[in-house]
């Protein structure tokens, strides 16, 4: 199944994409940016391009992987007059909003993954039905999973290894006007072996892991050798009844069926969906960007 942010979400819309790029509006803000699956032509010109963009992001050099790795570093050119940080409102169904900094950084992210809407939509449907759930936030990034899940009553633990996008995620926290995350900046792999060690169950955990990354103590991250370990890890502490896992893979090559296979492998007899997170744009054309797993029990 593939699945798109829904109609009442104002604020992001894809307006083209084409020859590795994709031409996005947030809020106010049009920006082009590098997009490697984009492999079929522009349907608008490139002057209309460059005349609705207000940022464009040029590669410093070498092959774009798409996974937020080194080769994704580079500059924003200025083409109009625009702040260099903004906020948007993500608005869901059932009255779920929440607001995000967006901002240039020097890699070709603003912020926001806004192909996860879908999962934000799932994840505060299924933390309403439980009564007081604790969910955990794995790779948290800026906190839209974790908004989500915080407005619709959760306990939430938000966990990132990277300080600065921890203290991102608790400034859009407030600018929603919603309080009481817990935030940590640990690696997920011992934290999680941790929480085992404890015996520390949760009733939603989420993990949106990279294909490469570092724990905030040098420990390495390589998403083909630990994800499958890290998931056996995440079932211990999953309460066997009433709750649920959302994953989420963007690496190049993996497929919702090889991630199905791997929940399954990891959590035993459950209730799974999985499917693509995409991006359609006016002319037609789906731009797909990772891929889903979800579990409920």
């Amino acid at each position: 199944m593939v699945e798109f942010p829904g109609d009442q979400w104002k604020d992001y819309e894809l307006l083209d994409s084409g020859r590795g790029e994709k031409l996005e509006r947030f809020g106010q803000v049009v920006m082009c940016r590098p997009e490697p699956k984009a492999l079929w032509d522009k349907s608008l010109s490139d002057a209309e391009w460059r005349r609705r963009a207000h940022f464009a992001f040029r590669l410093s050099g070498g092959k774009n992987s798409g996974s937020g790795a080194i080769e994704d570093r580079g500059t924003w050119d200025r083409l109009k007059k625009m702040d260099d940080q903004w906020y948007i409102r993500y608005t869901g169904s059932d009255d779920l909003q929440f607001r995000l900094r967006l901002g240039l950084t020097a890699f070709k992210h603003v912020g926001v993954f806004p192909e996860q809407a879908p999962n934000w939509e799932f994840i505060y449907q299924n933390t309403k039905r439980l009564n007081k759930p604790k969910v955990l936030n794995l790779f948290a990034y800026t906190g839209g999973a974790s908004l989500a899940a915080k407005a619709a009553g959760a306990d939430v633990t938000h966990l990132d290894s990277i300080k600065q996008v921890v203290t991102w995620a608790r400034g859009n926290m407030e600018a929603s006007g919603m309080e009481g995350i817990r935030w940590i900046v640990e690696d997920a792999m011992k934290f999680v072996q941790r929480e085992e060690r404890r015996g520390n169950l949760y009733d939603g955990i989420i993990l949106d892991p990279p294909a490469y990354g570092h724990g905030p103590n040098g420990e390495k991250w390589k998403l083909d050798e630990s994800l499958f370990g890290l998931l056996k890890s995440v079932a211990h502490i999953l309460k066997p009844k009433d709750s649920f896992m959302v994953l989420n893979l963007y690496s190049n090559g993996y497929s919702a069926a090889l991630g199905e296979t791997l929940v399954k492998e990891s959590f035993g007899p459950s209730s799974l969906t999985s499917g693509e997170l995409a991006l359609t744009d006016p002319f037609g054309k789906t731009l797909p960007l990772s891929i889903y797993v979800r579990l409920t029990r």
